[in-house]
């Protein structure tokens, strides 16, 4: 212990002294533990030495030279494929498209109005008429006024919004219910998917999207005004994207009207890789399709009463087919309402940060009005209104809650997997 001691006053001496603690230009000589070491140093001293070479290699390969360089960041500069080619044409409304009418209305409603173009024709609202030949040659997305003064957002209508707004006949499946199905039953480009139970054609045409122009989707239906009016929907719908987009619409589906009990002959030669079943008895399409159905290969069921699906759950246990349910779910959408409150006069107040606004005002008491969707704060602490200049300077509470409409029960779903039975 005494020889440490005298090593370490040793030292001390010698580096306050200046011998061999000082470089040859008389700087402070640096200890090995205080150089700095680059990132790729840190790195390699981390790692085992067989890495540690390897790293080192990496490091030392000859970089790209500037011409490689100059050429990798002229094709990063090259100009964008145009958007025409592009698939989409961003070009004005033309005869025979669909168009979306947006009209703002109390209570934080939207009122939408759907409509096929054409040149004499004239769109008819509860603010007014729009004539068609006003809206052609448009760009979408700008609002237009009706002869009464009613403003109307114009835009093209996606998917979702033609299948809601479209001629019905029965219920149609809807797209919260109809994402969640796709889902189910990992549907692909190039799939081939039965459908049984075209309806109005919403699900068909969702399906078609999915399968894409590889791709085959086969619809029965066994109701001659059903099935008309899916094959109606569709072909509307194909003709007003092929008019607004430069490619087409896939024409993948076959509509074919008969009964799915009797139709085993008719599918011999096919391989299915999903199947959806919208009908009310789908127990007894199940033994007629599941043969043709791939090993793994799913089955989603569309059923609005959860007694249907306790009878297809008990077929499929008696008939002992090799189906196995994976799910049971429901979905259900909560839609929210957030904006701004109104002060008593039912003008929303502004926030406008000033040197007179920053220090927080005293906290008021606000008495909550409900008129449907639309909210109003009253003042309980003071009695008169406020002036325009007044409410330019105070700020007004947000109301988030969930809105009074609420979108009901539609159907549960049921997932089914085949399964290839034990050999005995």
């Amino acid at each position: 212990m005494r020889a440490w001691r005298g090593f370490r006053r040793v030292a001390s001496s010698a580096l306050c002294s200046g011998d061999g603690g000082a470089a040859p230009g008389g700087r402070p000589r640096r200890r090995a533990w205080e150089m700095s070491l680059s990132p790729l140093e840190r790195v390699r001293r981390l790692l085992p030495p067989e890495e540690a070479a390897a790293v080192g290699r990496c490091a030392a390969a000859p970089q790209a030279p500037p011409e490689e360089e100059e050429e990798e960041e002229k094709k990063a500069a090259a100009p964008q494929v145009p958007l025409e080619e592009a698939g989409a044409r961003p070009g004005p409304f033309r005869a025979g498209e669909l168009a979306l009418a947006e009209m703002r209305r109390k209570y934080n409603t939207t009122l939408k109005l759907l409509c096929r173009l054409a040149a004499g024709s004239v769109l008819a609202s509860p603010g007014g008429l729009l004539p068609h030949h006003d809206i052609i040659g448009q760009l979408p997305g700008q609002v237009l006024r009706t002869s009464a003064g009613a403003r109307l957002l114009l835009r093209r209508p996606s998917l979702e919004e033609y299948v809601l707004l479209m001629p019905r006949g029965p219920t149609i499946a809807y797209p919260k219910d109809i994402s969640a199905i796709l889902m189910m039953m990992d549907v692909h480009p190039g799939d081939t998917v039965l459908e049984t139970g075209s309806g109005s054609g919403a699900m068909s045409l969702f399906l078609s999207r999915a399968v894409g122009p590889k791709g085959r989707v086969i619809s029965y239906e066994i109701r001659d005004d059903h099935h008309n009016l899916a094959k109606k929907n569709y072909r509307h719908w194909r003709a007003a994207w092929e008019i607004g987009h430069m490619e087409e619409w896939p024409d993948n589906v076959d509509f074919i009207l008969k009964d799915i009990s009797t139709a085993a002959a008719d599918m011999k030669s096919v391989t299915l890789d999903a199947i959806v079943l919208d009908m009310l008895n789908p127990q007894c399409a199940l033994p007629v399709v599941h043969p043709h159905l791939k090993q793994g290969g799913v089955c989603a069921v569309y059923l609005a009463n959860i007694t249907q699906v306790i009878d297809l759950l008990d077929r499929i246990r008696t008939c002992k087919l090799p189906f196995l349910c994976e799910r049971i779910i429901e979905v259900t959408h909560r839609n929210w309402l957030v904006l701004p409150a109104k002060i008593k006069n039912c003008k929303s107040s502004q926030m406008v940060e000033t040197p007179e606004n920053t220090e927080e005002p005293p906290q008021k008491e606000y008495e909550e009005i409900h008129i449907q969707d639309e909210v109003v704060l009253k003042e309980s602490e003071y009695n008169e209104s406020l002036s325009d200049e007044a409410e330019t300077y105070c700020s007004v509470p947000y109301i988030a809650r969930p809105s009074y409409w609420q979108d009901g029960h539609s159907a549960f779903l049921t997932k089914l997997r085949k399964f290839r039975p034990g050999l005995s």
